[in-house]
């Protein structure tokens, strides 16, 4: 991974499940959760997704925006939040630009097959827009308490 904690977040610009455009400037002054997961709709990502639907309230009670990223593309997003209910901004990076970005485009090892794919991580961005923490080691069932805890606010 090449951004490390205290580094100041690569700029980025996508279009939500909906088709809205949204760019990491649009949070200035916010505290942002951007997470990069593998694919929508797949057991992890499914867990991850719901757990932070679940435990949403607590986010925005504490003004942070969550931003969702994967390279699936808007459609599959929208399926991916009707079906699960998703409150919050699925990021489409179809073209691998904000996964390369964030040096999240990597080999990968499954079932004793090796593949390119999206590393399952977190970063928590602060108001000026620097990360002050990298969350790699995700647990999915109990992301929003690693987030708070991460962050200190728990």
């Amino acid at each position: 991974m090449l951004l490390k904690q205290g580094d100041k977040a690569p700029a980025f610009t996508a279009s939500d499940q909906d088709g809205n455009v949204h760019s990491l400037k649009d949070y200035k002054g916010k505290k942002v959760v951007l997470y990069f997961y593998p694919k929508d709709d797949t057991e992890t990502c499914t867990k991850e997704a719901c757990n932070i639907r679940d435990n949403y309230a607590s986010l925005k009670k504490k003004d942070i925006a969550v931003l969702g990223v994967s390279i699936d593309n808007e459609k599959s997003h929208k399926k991916f939040e009707k079906k699960y209910s998703l409150p919050f901004i699925l990021l489409a990076d179809p073209e691998k630009k904000i996964v390369n970005d964030y040096g999240l485009w990597a080999e990968k090892k499954m079932m004793g097959h090796t593949f390119m794919g999206t590393l399952r991580t977190t970063f928590l961005i602060n108001e000026k827009g620097k990360i002050d923490h990298i969350i790699e080691k995700v647990i999915s069932k109990n992301h929003t308490q690693q987030i708070l805890e991460t962050w200190g606010m728990i």
